[in-house]
């Protein structure tokens, strides 16, 4: 096996990155100012900006799982039990004594078993109740005249702000990852050129070098 820089988050990718993460942020700032955490917007505007945060979020998610199924990257987001433990064992135990991380990616797999597992737990469970609930909060005015609609209404919200958290705390741990192993620059970088340190094998260094030049470094 080489170690080579390799193109593995394409433009696509880096877009809906970065895109996807200003829009939580503009979504977390607007929603905890709707629940009285800050008063930095008023009512109005606050629903407004989340509102319109919200709907940008879903078409960028609609285009991205589009994205995942046209080009197969879905792929990289199946789960396996086959390293999974070394891993967490790592991230509980070997990381602070400085061990080296056992995974390395590979050009047909670019995520760990546990990143793999919690990005598909994102995109399966969370980013669908976010959908969900946020949809029915805001169109309201289509089912309100239904019986307890009020009681199903505090419901949907509790659904959506508890999802609200759950996506935090991966937004938190995430950040509290780029610090660990390499500089928070070196974790970041791939996300902004795309490329990143990847074993190969010589049949897929060879193809790339000859088929694929502008993606291998």
């Amino acid at each position: 096996m080489t170690v080579r820089k390799v193109l593995i988050f394409g433009r696509f990718e880096r877009f809906w990155h970065w895109s996807q993460m200003v829009l939580i942020i503009v979504l977390m700032f607007s929603g905890f100012g709707l629940h009285g955490f800050h008063a930095l917007l008023d009512f109005e505007l606050a629903v407004a900006l989340h509102t319109y945060a919200a709907l940008a979020l879903l078409v960028l998610w609609l285009f991205s799982v589009f994205w995942l199924f046209t080009t197969e990257t879905w792929r990289h987001f199946l789960p396996t039990g086959r390293g999974l433990w070394q891993v967490l064992r790592f991230y509980t135990y070997g990381i602070f004594r400085g061990e080296r991380h056992p995974y390395r990616k590979a050009f047909w797999r670019k995520h760990n078993p546990l990143q793999a597992l919690a990005y598909l737990m994102l995109k399966v469970v969370l980013f669908p109740l976010i959908w969900i609930t946020g949809l029915l909060y805001l169109f309201y005015f289509l089912w309100r005249d239904l019986p307890h609609a009020s009681d199903l209404l505090f419901a949907v919200a509790v659904v959506h702000t508890g999802a609200a958290f759950a996506i935090l705390a991966f937004v938190f741990i995430h950040v509290y990852m780029l610090t660990t192993g390499h500089s928070f620059a070196e974790h970041v970088a791939p996300m902004m050129t795309g490329f990143d340190e990847v074993e190969l094998t010589p049949e897929e260094e060879a193809y790339l070098e000859k088929d694929q030049p502008a993606m291998i470094r």
